[in-house]
C-alpha cells in the first residue's frame, strides 16, 4: 500500500475471518483499530499478535448494532490516530430459527449488527475519509443473502440488506473518493458457525459439492478482500464479489 501508514478499523477483527483480515492488513502495513463485543481476553491476544507484525493496534469494545456506540467508537479512531482509510465492516450476529419462530427482539438484533452497522459506521468512515482524500470500504457477505438456507431467514435478509446498502454506499460515497464493495463467502468452518443447528448437514454438503475440491478458508476471504481494497480495484465500485469455490454455481 506504500506511503504513509494507513489505519484500518475491522470490527468483529479478533477472530475467524475478520482476523485473518486484520493479519493481512498488518503485513501490508496498515496500523489498526479491531473491534470486539465480548470476549477480551481472545481481544488482547490478538492484538498482541498483530502487534508483533509491526502494527499499532488499538483495540475498542462495542457494539456494532448500537449507534450511541458507533459514534463513540469512531471519535476514539479519530483522537487515537487522526485519520481512517479503510473500514472492513466485518462483525456478524445473529438468529437462527425457522421464520415462524422468530421473534421481534431476533429480528431487530440481527438487522441491526448485520446491516444498520454498515449504513452508520460508514456515514463516521465518510467523515475520517475525507480528511485525507478518500478511502475504501468493504463489507463481509454471504450466500445467504440471494439463497434460502435452513434457520437463515434473519441473516439472510440482513445480508441481502447489506448488499444493497453497499450500491448505495458505492455511488453516494464516489464523488469522495471513497470505494465501496463487498465479499461474500460460501461455508467457512468459523466460530460462527458452531452456532448452527446443523453445522455438521452443512459442512459435509459444502465439502463434497464444492467444485473447487475443499471448503473455503478465512484466507481465501481475506485475499479477496485485500483486493477490492488495492488500488488495482479502484473501478470495483457497488459489487460483491462470491468466494465459494463455484458452490453457488450448482443447481
Amino acid at each position: 500500500m506504500g506511503g504513509e501508514r494507513k489505519v484500518a478499523l475491522v470490527t468483529g477483527g479478533t477472530r475467524g475471518i475478520g482476523r485473518a483480515i486484520a493479519d493481512a492488513l498488518a503485513e501490508q502495513g496498515c496500523d489498526l483499530v479491531i473491534n470486539y463485543l465480548r470476549n477480551g481476553t481472545a481481544a488482547r491476544a490478538a492484538a498482541a499478535e498483530l502487534a508483533a507484525k509491526g502494527a499499532r493496534v488499538h483495540l475498542v469494545k462495542a457494539n456494532v448494532g448500537d449507534v450511541e456506540k458507533i459514534k463513540e467508537m469512531f471519535a476514539e479512531i479519530d483522537r487515537t490516530f487522526g485519520r481512517l482509510d479503510i473500514l472492513v465492516n466485518n462483525a456478524a450476529s445473529g438468529v437462527l430459527r425457522p421464520l415462524l419462530d422468530l421473534e421481534e427482539s431476533h429480528w431487530d438484533w440481527t438487522m441491526n449488527v448485520n446491516a444498520k452497522a454498515l449504513l452508520f459506521c460508514a456515514q463516521e468512515a465518510a467523515k475520517l475519509m475525507r480528511k485525507h482524500g478518500g478511502g475504501k470500504i468493504v463489507s463481509i457477505s454471504s450466500l445467504g443473502s440471494a439463497r434460502v438456507l435452513d434457520n437463515y431467514t434473519a441473516v439472510g435478509v440482513s445480508k441481502a440488506a447489506l448488499e444493497a446498502l453497499t450500491r448505495y454506499l458505492a455511488v453516494e460515497l464516489a464523488p469522495d473518493n471513497i470505494v465501496v464493495n463487498a465479499v461474500s463467502g460460501g461455508v467457512v468452518d468459523t466460530d460462527a458457525l458452531k452456532h448452527f443447528p446443523n453445522r455438521a448437514e452443512l459442512l459435509a454438503d459444502a465439502a463434497k459439492r464444492t467444485p473447487a475440491g475443499r471448503m473455503v478458508q478465512p484466507e481465501d476471504l481475506s485475499h479477496a478482500v485485500m483486493f477490492l481494497l488495492s488500488d488495482q480495484a479502484s473501478m470495483i465500485r457497488g459489487q460483491t464479489l462470491i468466494v465459494d469455490g463455484g458452490f453457488s454455481l450448482l443447481a
